[in-house]
Parts: C-alpha cells; structure tokens; sequence
C-alpha cells in the first residue's frame, strides 16, 4: 500500500507543501546525525482538540538542543504556536506531531557551523506497535544490544543520532518474531525499549529503572508516574536486574507514541497471566481518562488547538 502523507508542513518559519520541505543532500545532519526532535500527540477531548503537554515537550527540545549546543532559531511560543497552525492547516483533531530541528548545509566535518533547520509535521497515527496491542499486549525480548554508558552519548537529549541504538534493538526484535526488544544498560541491568520506558508491577507496586540506566526521562513515563501517586499507587525507581522481568506480575512499555502497550510475554516467557494485568488496565484508564474527560487534568497538561 502506498505511503499517504498530509498536505501540508511547517518548515523553517512557514506552512509549505509536504513535497516543498526539503534539505540537501550534504545537510551535517544526514552526515552526522545531528538532530534533535519530539514526538507529541493532539487528543479528540469532550473540549474539541488538545495537545497533551506540549509545552513541556518542546521545553525538552530545547534541553536536547541545548546539549549539542545547537542554536534554535525560534522561540519555544514560536514553536509552540506552529504546532497549532499544523493541525490546523491539516485540519486534525487526533494526530502525531513531530517536531525536528537539524543542522542544514554549511561547512564539513564534524564540528563545522551550519544553520539550524526546523520543522513540524502532523499525521494521524494509530498504535504505534500495531493494531490492537494496547489491549492484547506484545511479546517482547531482551535484546543483545546494551544502551551506552554515561558519559558517551547522554541519553538525556532526544537526539537523532541516540535513535541508531533504537533501530538496532526494534529490528533485531522483529527479525526475531517479537514485538520489540528490551535492552539492558552498560552494567547488564534493566534499561528501557527501543523507543519506550519500562514498567515493571510486583504486588500492586510500580518499578521502573532510573534514569542513570541510559535511558530517556520519557514525558509518558512522568505522566504515569504522576497519575500513579495521584491515585494512591507506589512507584520506585530502582535498579532491576534481567530475571525481574521473569517474575514480575506485570510488565509494560510506555510512550508517546506506544501510549501504554501491555507485555504479555519477554523471551517466551508468559507475564502474569499472559495478558493484561490489572494495575496496567487500572493505568490506561487513568491516562486516557484525561482524554475522554473522565479523568480530572489537575496539572494542566491539556492545551486546547487554537483554532
């Protein structure tokens, strides 16, 4: 089936034809990786149209373009108001919104200077690991490639470059028949997904990894965690060894775009009961209770679509 894209774009200050927004060939970013980005959903609420926490979304780009000492030629209101005017342009209401600032074509090598480029797409998107995983859950494996230790490449910065580690691991997962791959840090222990945080439940209990496993401080993995204490749910962040994933009652992935994806089973091994537990359906519901209204958005994470 042919790929379909949206009408329009907003590429460097204007909204232009999808097939307009274009960079050359010798871009440092293609070269290099040098690229930072987001990926940030709109939500159809009893409202009309919201953005789910879109300022700080676009605050961790900022961060992550900070790292790499990369300038940004717009402000974060700039962004922010362009990433209205993309649904509105492509007239969306729930949609996937990926907002990418690169390094364009200026000098060679590695640390030459080179403009900043930004754009903004938005396409409607359904589950990101496939249809119907949100409900019956993925099998996944731990994959034999390790996230980089601190100090290399900091796991901090939502960087293009960051997601070749990504690629390796969610490939070798589907070569392999799974749904996607687990992978450990640089010291064997616990890390996150190829492009997701982990979640693992022991007796009613939420553990996940800390953030020095090499991992992304993910904004789906803050909601959950923010939700889950809201509610009465402990959560403990804490180093986890492989097995733990053996045993634990429950196991799921989280991010933005695989919103909450239940693991039903990691190196053939069923979790729990082999499906959905209940900690991670009482979780879905939490979250997209913020969507369908019935959950209270206490902590103004919804931004309505200015239309």
């Amino acid at each position: 089936m042919a790929q379909t894209y949206p009408e329009l774009i907003w590429h460097n200050g204007q909204i232009k034809p999808w097939h307009e927004a274009t960079t050359h060939v010798m871009a440092h970013a293609i070269h290099y990786g040098s690229s930072v980005f987001e990926g940030i959903r709109s939500y159809k609420t009893p409202a009309g149209a919201s953005i789910f926490r879109l300022q700080d979304h676009l605050k961790r780009l900022f961060h992550s373009a900070k790292i790499y000492t990369m300038a940004m030629p717009w402000d974060l209101a700039t962004l922010g108001a362009a990433c209205h005017e993309v649904l509105r342009a492509n007239k969306l209401d729930a949609a996937y919104i990926r907002p990418v600032a690169f390094l364009g074509m200026g000098g060679f090598g590695l640390s030459a200077d080179c403009p900043t480029e930004v754009a903004i797409a938005a396409r409607s998107m359904g589950a990101y690991l496939g249809d119907g995983v949100l409900e019956k859950g993925i099998d996944a494996c731990v994959s034999s490639w390790q996230r980089p230790a601190p100090n290399t490449i900091p796991a901090g910065a939502k960087a293009g470059g960051n997601y070749l580690s990504g690629q390796l691991i969610a490939r070798e997962a589907r070569r392999l028949g799974f749904g996607e791959g687990i992978a450990l840090a640089h010291n064997g222990l616990l890390s996150e997904g190829a492009g997701e945080n982990l979640f693992l439940v022991f007796d009613g209990v939420l553990h996940t990894p800390p953030v020095a496993a090499g991992l992304l401080n993910g904004i789906t993995r803050h909601t959950l965690m923010t939700l889950a204490r809201a509610h009465g749910i402990e959560v403990v962040e804490r180093d986890l060894p492989r097995e733990y994933l053996y045993l634990a009652d429950e196991v799921f992935m989280c991010g933005t775009a695989a919103e909450i994806t239940p693991i039903r089973s990691v190196d053939g091994r069923p979790v729990g009961n082999g499906g959905m537990g209940p900690l991670t359906r009482r979780l879905q519901g939490l979250y997209f209770g913020l969507f369908d209204g019935s959950i209270e958005d206490r902590w103004g994470w919804l931004e309505p679509v200015q239309r």
